[in-house]
């Protein structure tokens, strides 16, 4: 198959690519850094490099392909990310119908069944319904949970404050999941034959955030780290004394108090997910290794 990766060599489509080339496919890889095209070719795939603004660029990398994995570029420089979602979901949308592409897979996320509510996850739930409306498209939107990696902000805050905070914690449970078993999952749907739209839940593992915090503190020496749940002004006021805009700042609050009174799982909890092989355990070294350095 000829497949195209949006997302450059990120945590998830640089094993995503991988691994498909593994299984003989042919790769193109979208990158918006000239300086990515050497590491994208010496795997053993191609490289275009453009921007997912350009939707011509888009098109014209489109054409001829078999499917193409669709992943929104994090860029937290924008103010609006509800906003932003939305343009990149549509340029996709746009070039795809351009190039006639017939099958997607689309990164969303566990809590795109709501509308409101979940911060720039908004984003991702427009996203999924736009993708929907395309005509003789078949769509596979993969919503994994809490990526492992996201825990590795909190090294500081440990190293300062002694423990991990948010306005989610204690005895609130988070789907963690590691970028590799999102990969597996992407691999395996993109290259099965499809013939009706469908949702995908991707996790690697379901603790409590006590849970998480008691795995993370034996890692790194620190028996009986603490998870605490803080107001949501606790919270806003971190954030923007760490260097967010109010606006950004905002969305991470709304994010975390769905987090806490289970709105983001409701639906994962009523369809069985695609349950990836790295556990906590086997993610913490990882963390301790980014937190010693």
């Amino acid at each position: 198959m000829k497949i195209i990766v949006t997302g450059s060599l990120g945590h998830i489509s640089k094993p995503l690519t991988e691994e498909l080339l593994s299984k003989g496919h042919n790769l193109t890889v979208i990158s918006s850094k000239q300086n990515r095209q050497e590491d994208i070719e010496a795997i053993g795939a191609s490289a275009a490099i453009g921007s997912v603004d350009d939707v011509h660029f888009l098109a014209e990398t489109f054409k001829g392909a078999d499917a193409i994995y669709c992943m929104i570029p994090p860029n937290f420089s924008e103010q609006d990310q509800i906003a932003y979602y939305r343009h990149v979901g549509k340029n996709y949308i746009d070039a795809i119908e351009q190039a006639g592409v017939k099958r997607v897979v689309e990164l969303s996320s566990y809590g795109a069944h709501l509308e409101k509510g979940t911060g720039f996850i908004v984003g991702s739930h427009y996203n999924e319904e736009a993708f929907d409306n395309l005509k003789d498209v078949v769509v596979t939107h993969i919503r994994p949970g809490y990526f492992y990696y996201n825990l590795l902000n909190f090294a500081s805050m440990i190293k300062h404050a002694g423990f991990i905070g948010a306005n989610y914690g204690g005895d609130d449970r988070l789907l963690v999941v590691s970028p590799k078993d999102i990969a597996s999952a992407i691999a395996d749907e993109i290259t099965q034959p499809a013939t009706r739209n469908k949702i995908v839940y991707v996790a690697s593992d379901d603790r409590s955030c006590s849970d998480i915090a008691k795995v993370l503190g034996e890692a790194i020496g620190k028996p009986g780290l603490e998870w605490k749940t803080l107001t949501n002004e606790q919270m806003q006021s971190g954030l923007e004394a760490n260097g967010f805009a109010k606006a950004l700042a905002a969305i991470f609050v709304e994010l975390g108090e769905a987090t806490h009174k289970g709105l983001l799982r409701e639906d994962y909890d009523l369809n069985p997910p695609v349950m990836g092989k790295i556990t906590l355990e086997e993610f913490a070294p990882e963390f301790a290794k980014t937190y010693n350095q």
